[in-house]
């Protein structure tokens, strides 16, 4: 089974290839997203506000930075109702399939792009063959623009089945900064899903492979920091100020001194510093941006407590004060084994599939566990199934692309997935 066919998969692939959106910004791609649901005939589309809870958000970018997509999307045609849906960062769409009595199967796939360029080579496929994003500095650098594609073409391909249930797919925001999935798990569109199925394309994974389910996702917190101090003449009279720098690069130092935890893997990564004004000023003001990660969530809000303690004794050393803030965040949660077992079972007979892998270790964060713990936590069932696809290079680099022919794989694994629960428990 496939969306209309595999070339109507790339085609629409390609479309959001184009135009990438960074993170609560998605206003185009939501609104191609709406214009294609209601081509295919769902039962209910959600969108925006009513997909969310909007206190739940997290990373939520400015007024500012906001209003230029906005309105980027209106001169781009975007119909006023989606814009007034999706207006001050509530982006996003659940569309519901209702085909008779039986299970309520959820899919998630993810909106956003990153906040990279791409490259321009000849031999870049997107560049060479006209696809190439127009939106300078932005690029679908991890897939996305694929799973999207997916799960349109699920959504076809089931409606056209004799599946019998609910079928209900999350088009996600924010995935990359991890600020959309508690937001959408919250929404309540979830809160009767009894199997939710997840999809990413690749990691290292060819075409004609797929990953049951994934185990251990790492916990993740992306937190903020700004030192305040006081600004002073360097020359002149430095014992005057309060140095927000010293302040910032203590706190870096001392973060990388956390001690490790006999319990398992931790991390702690300080990416970003900004702030300063000259060579001969005291800095007055400096932010940083870290992020922490553990092997499980306990690990990973240990982490996060050592390193706000670090922020606030550096802080206290330089005479200065700091304001920590958790941008984003997400739990560790595991692929559930009947589900994974069915998903392979599955797999085994779709054309083009040659290789099943029950489960392996993700190595990395994803904003969908929280989707996945409120199934769970509602005694349903979640996988989060990997499509293995060739990429010449590797996620998140400006020459990053898919191997279109996965898109098929992917919906035919999700689709005789979901109509497989249709007739059976895991």
């Amino acid at each position: 089974m496939a969306y209309d066919t595999p070339t109507r998969l790339r085609e629409l692939r390609r479309a959001f290839h184009r135009h990438p959106e960074p993170g609560w910004r998605e206003f185009q791609t939501t609104a191609r997203v709406v214009r294609e649901l209601e081509a295919i005939g769902v039962d209910e589309i959600a969108v925006g506000r009513e997909a969310l809870a909007t206190d739940e958000r997290m990373a939520v970018p400015s007024d500012a930075d906001l209003e230029p997509w906005l309105e980027r999307a209106r001169d781009a045609g975007v119909r006023e109702d989606i814009l007034e849906r999706t207006a001050d960062g509530h982006t996003g769409v659940v569309a519901v399939l209702e085909q008779g009595s039986g299970p309520t199967v959820g899919l998630r796939v993810d909106l956003d792009a990153i906040s990279m360029a791409e490259s321009t080579a000849d031999d870049h496929r997107p560049a060479a063959e006209g696809f190439r994003s127009v939106h300078d500095g932005y690029m679908h650098a991890c897939g996305h623009d694929g799973h999207i594609a997916m799960g349109l073409g699920t959504l076809k391909a089931v409606k056209a089945s004799e599946f019998e249930g609910t079928l209900k797919v999350f088009f996600q925001p924010a995935e990359e900064i991890s600020g959309g999935g508690k937001a959408m798990a919250a929404g309540g569109y979830l809160d009767d899903v009894d199997y939710l199925l997840a999809v990413h394309v690749g990691l290292d994974h060819p075409t004609g492979e797929i990953v049951a389910g994934v185990e251990k996702p790492l916990a993740m917190a992306h937190l903020t920091a700004t030192f305040e101090g006081a600004s002073a003449h360097a020359g002149k009279a430095p014992n005057q100020g309060a140095n927000a720098m010293q302040a910032a690069a203590a706190a870096i130092q001392n973060a990388y001194a956390i001690p490790r935890h006999a319990d398992g893997m931790t991390r702690v990564n300080v990416g970003q510093i900004e702030g300063g004004t000259a060579s001969n000023v005291i800095a007055e003001e400096v932010s940083i941006e870290a992020e922490v990660r553990g092997e499980t969530t306990a690990l990973m809000e240990y982490t996060r407590t050592e390193l706000e303690r670090v922020l606030y004794a550096a802080a206290e050393m330089h005479d200065c004060d700091v304001t920590p803030r958790v941008l984003g965040e997400s739990p560790r949660v595991d692929s559930h084994p009947a589900l994974r077992s069915l998903v392979g079972d599955v797999a085994w007979e779709v054309p083009g599939v040659d290789s099943v892998v029950p489960t392996t270790d993700l190595g990395v964060s994803e904003d969908v566990t929280y989707l996945m713990e409120r199934v769970q936590a509602n005694n349903g069932l979640a996988s989060y199934v990997l499509v293995g696809t060739d990429h010449p290079t590797n996620h998140h680099t400006p020459t990053f692309d898919i191997d279109e022919d996965s898109l098929e794989i992917g919906v035919s694994v999700l689709a005789n997935t979901a109509i497989e629960l249709s007739r059976r428990r895991p």
